[in-house]
């Protein structure tokens, strides 16, 4: 039996092949010609040399032949680890060893892959499985997250239902091939009908490509995380308003008030929707609202959940919490992983329940959430990302949002480091609007009207962007070593914008 999602694909070759399937670098790709690159990938695929029962790993650069590729392994039912493809030799070698992938194939032209060889012996991929993903891996070698089939097929089938990614409608695909977020923009919009524009991952940092492509593609769907909406707010009079885009879809992490105010400009006839979910359990909670509401309120509320989405919040000992508080979000959804694929990966975040009992698989996200008097649902930030400074715990995620409130500031991560003698002090790198004349002083007396003492931050100010991980979320280790670097220099006062963070 072929996997449904994807015969559910290649069936729109046989009743639309001239439809667009993907608007690929000033060229069109229609579902006619996907089939056939897929054609050839398949023949790639079913090359002795490949161990027909391992899983495949694969260099998910972001292209028509990655696609084709990535589709051809859902229709012979062949696991596919996606990686990225900034990834080194070494960590892509090893993760493909872990998850027992009998080669790594790297995407070429005209569906052709090379194959490259996989250390360590090749084994089964578990029963179901569909496709293998990454977390971020920040500060260890990324865990290895399974999706079954039937999760893949559920997310795909809610997505098209919830938003018009049918014949006829565009979606932009911002998001590395690897990310989860390709599960909406890419598989989900392909399963019904849909148009991919998939965004030159060569040219995604470039302010006048992505204003030139979405004046010439026309999007009305959009989903990305805050990296792509920062480009387009930063690119001035060069964005004129995009009145194509029907719907923003705001995920990965917290979406500013500042940057909001901006994006409401660019798209005036959008709806607005704060999507939350994890990698390990897709998207969870959803909040829609117009245009004026997104740009006006402080936070975006976390929303409802997905249809079949479950959430509890758990206090200190694990004790529920029922009513107003903040605590620990608990997810499960129809659309979430089995766990975590290697051996080395400890499966403590999957709430597993005694067997017999009709209790769901929970996920521990990891996210401090708090549930008001009404029963609305805001993130608050990480329950590992908390530090102490005078001996008070502060999340440097609700001092990141504070900065943020402030509305010349685009984006701002906010870090401890070592303070003289024993403990530590925040310290923040903001990233001001190109023509504000906001001081660092300004800032600091900002923060502190909203935050206890112990959780006012250092300020240090910059024009550029803040660096960036795989996945376009900031990169808190870079920007660590840059603070470090400026404390160092000019310790105990604020700084003004630099050329450069």
């Amino acid at each position: 039996m072929l996997d449904s999602l994807a015969q559910d694909i290649v069936a729109h070759d046989r009743r639309t092949p001239d439809a667009p399937a993907l608007l690929w670098n000033g060229t069109t790709l229609t579902y006619g010609g996907l089939t056939a690159l897929t054609d050839t990938a398949g023949v790639r695929l079913a090359a002795p040399d490949l161990h027909g029962d391992a899983p495949v790993a694969v260099r998910a650069v972001k292209s028509p032949t990655s696609l084709a590729l990535v589709l051809a392994c859902l229709l012979a039912r062949r696991t596919v680890l996606l990686l990225s493809p900034d990834l080194g030799r070494p960590v892509a070698a090893r993760l493909a060893e872990r998850a027992g992938c009998g080669g790594l194939l790297v995407p070429g032209t005209n569906g052709n892959a090379a194959l490259e060889a996989v250390p360590g012996p090749s084994r089964p991929a578990p029963p179901g499985a569909a496709l293998l993903l990454t977390t971020s891996g920040s500060t260890k070698l990324p865990k290895t997250v399974c999706l079954s089939r039937a999760a893949l097929d559920r997310f795909t089938r809610w997505a098209g239902s919830a938003f018009p990614l049918g014949a006829g409608h565009r979606v932009l695909s911002h998001a590395p091939l690897n990310f989860d977020l390709s599960l909406f923009d890419v598989w989900a919009t392909l399963r019904h009908g849909g148009c991919v524009i998939p965004v030159d991952p060569g040219r995604a940092a470039d302010p006048r490509y992505a204003v030139r492509l979405f004046g010439e593609t026309r999007p009305e769907v959009v989903q990305a995380v805050p990296a792509l909406f920062r480009l387009l707010a930063g690119a001035g009079t060069d964005a004129a308003p995009f009145t194509s885009v029907r719907h923003v879809l705001l995920t990965g992490e917290h979406t500013p008030r500042s940057l909001r105010a901006r994006l409401a400009r660019l798209f005036p006839r959008a709806e607005f929707h704060n999507v939350y979910g994890c990698t390990e359990t897709n998207d969870s909670l959803l909040y829609s609202c117009g245009a004026r509401e997104a740009a006006d309120l402080e936070t975006l509320p976390l929303g409802s959940p997905l249809p079949g989405a479950l959430v509890r919040l758990v206090g200190g000992g694990d004790r529920e919490l029922d009513g107003p508080g903040t605590g620990e979000l608990l997810v499960h959804t129809p659309f979430q992983a089995d766990g975590y694929l290697g051996a080395e990966d400890p499966d403590d975040r999957f709430v597993r329940p005694a067997p017999g009992s009709p209790e769901p698989v929970w996920f521990r996200t990891g996210d401090l959430v708090r549930r008001d008097s009404e029963g609305e649902l805001t993130l608050v930030g990480r329950d590992d990302f908390q530090v102490k400074v005078g001996g008070v715990r502060v999340s440097p995620e609700a001092v990141e949002q504070v900065a943020q409130s402030h509305p010349e500031v685009m984006e701002a991560a906010v870090v401890a480091l070592a303070a003289p003698g024993p403990g530590t002090r925040l310290h923040a790198l903001v990233r001001v609007a190109p023509d504000c004349a906001v001081t660092g002083l300004q800032l600091l007396t900002h923060c502190s009207a909203w935050l206890p003492r112990a959780a006012v931050p250092t300020v240090h100010l910059t024009r550029e962007p803040l660096p960036t991980g795989l996945t376009g979320k900031v990169d808190r280790a870079q920007v660590r070593s840059v603070l470090a670097a400026r404390h160092h220099a000019r310790p105990n006062r604020p700084t003004q914008p630099e050329s450069s963070a």
